[in-house]
């Protein structure tokens, strides 16, 4: 992406990349990150995949819940293809199950399961972490710029990559695990939001809330080993993810308003980090969960 694109532009990019392309009977196509480099961002091909299902969905159910499991790396460069099994329509619940696959292998798999909204019983015992405001805090843009200029010389490659501007604005509290070497509890706090308006779809609000939701997530099992991707230290995947959504989307939160992604990781080993969020509005209220496990591995130097 360009350095001269607004926020604006860079949301309206983000808002094409999640919008897929009938291409059949519960069949769509995903499109590409312009000028991705690699492997393909998996928090993509989740919300891709979360809007196929969300397009299938009853009318009036909302998605509640996904699951998710990653097959192989997808990359850059090619269109997604999403499969989209009706397997459960009831009075009140659906479940629609996905396949993503790229040049015929599949990359992901995905059950979302949708509710007809209805009034419950109520409880919210968890507190939202006590962190600064995001007003109060720099962004990792600008602490992206000041980790590189504190690694001296970087490739071009990486230079670009941790530069680049985002769709994802972000403010984090602390330190995430690329930002030093110290090693600390597996516990981060990150303010984010889209950085620019969007539209007032609830599907596309909680989409854009799955792509985001990749963020951080894994890297928090790092924290307590000292050890960083951005350094070349450290190699990982993401096996599988699940989100659930606690709120209505525009009611309770919306993706371009500030959000907490307040992360933890209880265990890591065998290869594995196992690693929860939680995502908070700004009057407090929980309204989402996440769950990853991935691999985490030391590099192996030469």
């Amino acid at each position: 992406m360009s350095d001269s694109k607004t926020p604006e532009q860079l949301v309206a990019g983000l808002v094409r990349l999640l919008t897929v392309t009938p291409a059949g009977d519960k069949a769509f196509t995903g499109g590409q990150q312009p000028g991705g480099i690699g492997r393909v961002f998996g928090g993509q091909v989740i919300a891709q995949a979360l809007q196929s299902a969300q397009a299938t969905a009853p009318e009036g159910m909302e998605a509640h819940s996904l699951h998710a499991y990653f097959l192989r790396g997808g990359r850059e460069g090619v269109d997604i293809d999403y499969a989209v099994a009706a397997d459960f329509d009831g009075r009140s619940f659906a479940n629609r199950r996905v396949v993503a696959r790229q040049d015929g292998s599949a990359i992901l798999n995905l059950t979302a399961s949708f509710q007809l909204p209805e009034r419950g019983l109520e409880h919210d015992d968890c507190p939202m972490p006590d962190v600064p405001a995001p007003e109060d805090l720099p962004s990792d843009t600008e602490m992206r710029k000041k980790f590189l200029a504190e690694m001296g010389e970087v490739s071009d490659a990486q230079r670009e990559l941790m530069t680049r501007p985002r769709p994802i604005e972000m403010r984090t509290s602390g330190e995430l695990h690329w930002m030093n070497a110290d090693k600390k509890p597996p516990r981060a706090h990150s303010w984010f939001r889209a950085a620019a308006a969007l539209p007032d779809d609830p599907a596309l609000h909680r989409a854009v809330i799955a792509y985001a939701s990749d963020y951080t997530l894994l890297g928090t099992s790092a924290l307590p080993h000292g050890l960083s991707w951005a350094r070349g230290e450290l190699k990982g995947a993401s096996l599988d993810h699940a989100i659930w959504f606690h709120r209505p989307a525009l009611e309770s939160f919306r993706a371009d308003e500030w959000l907490l992604y307040a992360t933890d990781s209880p265990w890591s080993g065998g290869g594995r980090g196992f690693n929860r969020g939680r995502i908070f509005n700004r009057d407090g209220e929980l309204v989402a969960n996440v769950a990853q496990e991935g691999v985490v591995r030391k590099a192996r130097r030469g």
